[in-house]
């Protein structure tokens, strides 16, 4: 594309922490037997008891998906005969109400063969937080644009060409694992911190300049 006058090239970037929005944990319910029905059995009172502690939590869930069921055989090192049935189930449960996350988690982990891993903190994929990096992040080229303008005595005068160049933001997470078997007593209480989250942003822009002052 043609141009008139000379051209500043620049890399304009925002980078912010923000709160996350979501929080994402996973439940899984195991069962062992030598008897195959015996252990899809266990299997699916566990999970079922799983199902009804999420469906009492009101609307501190906002979303939940069942996935990853496991039924394997155990066998003995020489041959193929079965010594143990093994099977597990997995729900992944979103949450965004996070004052209620640490108990629903230790009430899960509390349930016999059961575990719980997370959380995952994250964001809305429509977070405004995303628009708010990108819009700072033009503005950033915007103010660099100028500053090469103005060391060479001229002004930014036009707009040529503005491109996404930012990474893919990715969640943050931190990791914790509660094995279930029926802990007793009062119920616990279990204090999570969300993690912020880092958004960033950049755009490759191109603007004319006026002539500049090199005497």
């Amino acid at each position: 594309m043609a141009t008139d006058g000379p051209v500043v090239q620049v890399r304009g970037e925002a980078y912010r922490e923000v709160p996350p929005e979501l929080a994402r944990f996973a439940v899984t319910a195991t069962a062992r037997d030598r008897d195959r029905e015996a252990t899809l059995t266990r299997l699916a009172e566990r999970a079922a008891a799983v199902r009804v502690l999420l469906d009492g939590s009101g609307p501190t869930v906002a979303r939940r998906e069942t996935g990853d069921l496991r039924v394997r055989p155990e066998t003995r090192r020489s041959g193929e005969r079965v010594v143990a049935w093994h099977g597990s189930v997995t729900t992944t449960v979103t949450v965004t109400d996070f004052t209620a996350l640490g108990e629903l988690m230790l009430r899960l982990a509390d349930q016999d063969q059961v575990e719980v891993a997370g959380p995952w903190w994250e964001l809305h994929p429509d977070s405004p937080a995303h628009r708010e990096a990108r819009q700072a992040a033009i503005g950033d080229a915007l103010l660099r644009a100028r500053e090469y303008a103005e060391a060479l005595g001229a002004r930014v005068t036009a707009l040529i060409e503005l491109a996404d160049a930012g990474p893919a933001d990715r969640p943050m997470f931190a990791r914790a694992a509660f094995a279930g078997g029926g802990v007793g007593g009062g119920a616990p209480e279990l204090e999570l911190d969300p993690q912020p989250q880092t958004v960033q942003a950049a755009v490759q822009a191109r603007f004319t300049i006026s002539a500049p002052v090199l005497d």
